[in-house]
C-alpha cells in the first residue's frame, strides 16, 4: 500500500500536468489513444522477456513515439486531421497488442497489461515512475511559456517563434513517457483516467494556469489516497477504485465549483452601481 501510495504521488505530480495541458489544447481524447499505441510495444517486450519492467518500458516508449511521428506525417502529407489519424493508429495499435500477448500469455497476463497492478509496484518501478515524473516536470518547466501560448494562440507561437514544432513533439512526447509510468502502476486503460480526469475537475475550480496545475494534482492524489484506502477497506481492485474516485471528485467539481453546473443555475448577482 505505501509502494502504490508513493507511485500514485510521483503519477500526480508527473502525468496530471500532462494532462491538464491535454485539456487546455482541446486533445484530452489523444490521452486514450496514445495509452493504447503503447500497448504493442509493451507486448513485444513481454512476448521477449516476460514481464521485464525494462523491456517493456522500452517496448511502450518506441511504439508511443513512433504513433507520434507516423500520425504526424499523415497528418502533414494528406487531407486528413490529427484527430483522425491518431485514431486510426491507436485503433491499430490495441488490435495488434491485445493479440501479440494473447499468441504468448493467458488471460491473466492480459489483464495485468490492460489494467495493471499498483499493489505490485516493486522499488524498480517506483524509481522508472519517479525519474518519468522528475523528467515531466523538468521538461514542463523549459516548455512552459510555449506551451501556455499555443493551447490558447497556436498561430500566434508559430508566427513569432519557432519553437512551435519543439513544443509540439516535445509535449507529445512527454504524453508517451507519463503514459509508459502509469501504464505499470494502473495498465494501458486506467493510466489516462489519472492523467485527465483531476485535470477536467480542476478546471471548474479555477482559470489561472498556475493554480489549476496545483489543484489537478493535489486531487490526483488525494483521489489516489481514497481509492487505496476504498480498495483495502472493500476488497476490491485498486486500479479502478483510483480512477472511480479521481471521477467522483470530477463529478462533485461539476456540481460544487464556482464554473459548474449548479453555479451555472443560480441567478447572477446584480452590480452595485457608483
Amino acid at each position: 500500500m505505501r509502494r502504490a501510495l508513493a507511485g500514485c504521488l510521483a503519477l500526480a505530480l508527473g502525468a496530471t500536468p500532462v494532462g491538464v495541458f491535454l485539456l487546455l489544447r482541446r486533445m484530452s481524447l489523444m490521452g486514450d489513444a496514445m495509452s493504447h499505441a503503447i500497448l504493442p510495444g509493451a507486448a513485444l517486450g513481454y512476448l521477449a522477456f516476460g514481464l521485464s519492467l525494462a523491456a517493456m518500458t522500452v517496448g511502450g516508449i518506441l511504439a508511443g513515439l513512433a504513433v507520434v511521428l507516423l500520425a504526424g506525417l499523415v497528418t502533414r502529407s494528406s487531407v486528413l486531421k490529427e484527430d483522425a489519424s491518431l485514431a486510426t493508429f491507436y485503433l491499430l495499435s490495441l488490435a495488434a497488442g491485445v493479440m501479440i500477448v494473447s499468441l504468448r500469455g493467458n488471460n491473466l497476463d492480459l489483464l495485468h497489461v490492460l489494467f495493471g497492478s499498483v499493489l505490485a509496484l516493486d522499488d524498480a518501478s517506483l524509481l522508472l515512475i519517479a525519474a518519468i515524473a522528475s523528467l515531466t516536470l523538468f521538461g514542463l518547466a523549459l516548455l512552459l511559456r510555449p506551451l501556455a501560448l499555443e493551447c490558447f494562440d497556436p498561430a500566434f507561437l508559430r508566427g513569432v517563434s519557432r519553437l512551435s514544432p519543439v513544443a509540439h513533439y516535445g509535449f507529445l512526447a512527454l504524453v508517451v513517457f507519463n503514459l509508459v509510468a502509469g501504464f505499470h502502476a494502473l495498465g494501458t486503460l486506467m493510466a489516462v483516467g489519472i492523467m485527465i480526469l483531476p485535470a477536467a475537475a480542476a478546471r471548474v475550480w479555477t482559470r489561472r494556469l498556475g493554480p489549476l496545475l496545483a489543484t489537478a494534482s493535489a486531487l490526483a492524489f488525494a483521489s489516489a489516497l481514497a481509492g487505496l484506502l476504498l480498495s483495502f477497506h472493500a476488497d476490491v481492485p485498486a486500479g479502478p477504485a483510483i480512477v472511480l474516485m479521481c471521477g467522483l471528485a470530477y463529478l462533485a467539481s461539476l456540481l460544487l465549483a464556482p464554473d459548474g453546473v449548479l453555479a451555472a443555475r443560480l441567478p447572477a448577482r446584480s452590480h452595485l452601481e457608483s
